[in-house]
C-alpha cells in the first residue's frame, strides 16, 4: 500500500480528530473538546514551543499521525526532539506506517539540527515495541511524574 507523508492540514482536522480519539483510546484515555481544538490549532501553528503534526496518506485517508516537539535539553547545546503520540490505524500496522512516520520526525530532527529523537511507550505495548526495537534503542530510564495531590 503507498503511504505518503506529509503536515498535517487544516483540512484533516476531522479525520486527524478520528486518529487522534483512536490513540487516546488505545491508552484508556480522553481529552476534552476545548484540547481538541487547542492542539489542533497548535499543530497548525508557527509558534516554535508548539508541537508539529505529520500524517500518513493512503487512498486519500489519513491512516496514521504522529506529534513530535523539538525542546532544549541541558546537556546539550542543540534541541532534542520528543515523539509524543504514533498511532496507525489497525488495518495498516504492520504494513510500514508506523517506520515511516518514525522516520518522518527523524527526517524533521535531522533538518532541525539534532539527531537526538525520544518517545515513550507502555511496557507491555509488545506489538509497537517490536518495531521501535527495529527502529530506535531502548533506554534504562524510566518514567516518573508528580502524584496526585
Amino acid at each position: 500500500m503507498p503511504v505518503e507523508i506529509r503536515p498535517l492540514s487544516v483540512l484533516d482536522k476531522a479525520q486527524w480528530q478520528d486518529l487522534w480519539t483512536a490513540y487516546l483510546g488505545f491508552y484508556g484515555t480522553n481529552v476534552s473538546a476545548e484540547i481538541y481544538e487547542t492542539t489542533f490549532d497548535r499543530l497548525l501553528g508557527d509558534d516554535p514551543r508548539d508541537f508539529s503534526c505529520l500524517v500518513a496518506v493512503a487512498n486519500d485517508q489519513l491512516v496514521g499521525l504522529t506529534h513530535y516537539l523539538f525542546h532544549r535539553h541541558a546537556w546539550k547545546t542543540e534541541d532534542v526532539c520528543y515523539l509524543q503520540d504514533l498511532y496507525a490505524t489497525p488495518e495498516t500496522r504492520g504494513t510500514g506506517v508506523g517506520r515511516a512516520l518514525i522516520e518522518a520526525v527523524y527526517a524533521a530532527a535531522d533538518q532541525h539540527g539534532t539527531s537526538s529523537v525520544y518517545w515513550l511507550t507502555q511496557s507491555d505495548n509488545t506489538n509497537a515495541r517490536q518495531l521501535y526495537d527495529r527502529i530506535g534503542e531502548l533506554t534504562p530510564f524510566l518514567k516518573y511524574q508528580r502524584a496526585a495531590t
